[in-house]
């Protein structure tokens, strides 16, 4: 039996079998068996197949990733998510940029001395300050929140300014100081 004999007509194959038939006669033709080694059909010589590297792309694509180019402050936060420096750069945001985050009224009267564990504290340039301050409360947190995060700053410590000392030289009696002056 001839090998014509033994395989039927491409007319009478149908579906995935007409589609190996005509693939073996095309590799046969161009002198290629990888076709039909790798659809399973029989030939007489069956090159091994190459398998295909699931390596990752060369070039980027049509969407951003990682390779592109970054913004500055979309890479710097990146950074510091990764090394865990948010809650160092928060607080450096809130203490160094505080006149855009509360406003340049407030700014202008209060100057953020520390911030610790989520408290901040606040130096007021004048008692009625420091009473307004601590009405405003809220505001001055909901500020921080909207311009560093929720969670950075959860309380405020506001603090009136330092009682004027009456040491003066080297040479001092303890107690209260003058009485006389306040009335």
């Amino acid at each position: 039996m001839s090998e014509s004999e033994s395989q039927p007509e491409a007319g009478q194959l149908r579906g995935i079998d007409l589609v190996k038939k005509v693939l073996e006669d095309a590799r046969a033709r161009s002198g290629s068996t990888r076709a039909v080694a790798q659809f399973g059909g029989s030939s007489r010589a069956q090159a091994p197949v190459p398998r295909r590297r699931s390596a990752r792309r060369s070039w980027s694509g049509p969407r951003p990733d990682e390779r592109d180019p970054q913004l500055f402050g979309q890479l710097a936060g990146s950074i510091a998510k990764r090394r865990g420096w948010t809650e160092r750069v928060s607080s450096g945001t809130v203490l160094g940029r505080w006149e855009a985050v509360v406003g340049s009224d407030i700014a202008s009267h209060a100057t953020p001395r520390a911030l610790e564990h989520g408290v901040l504290t606040v130096q007021a340039e004048s008692t009625a300050w420091a009473t307004q301050l601590r009405y405003m409360q809220g505001q001055i947190l909901a500020r921080i929140a909207a311009a560093v995060g929720d969670g950075v700053v959860t309380k405020l410590k506001i603090l009136a300014p330092a009682a004027p000392s009456w040491r003066k030289g080297e040479l001092h009696i303890r107690g209260r100081g003058p009485r006389d002056t306040y009335g």
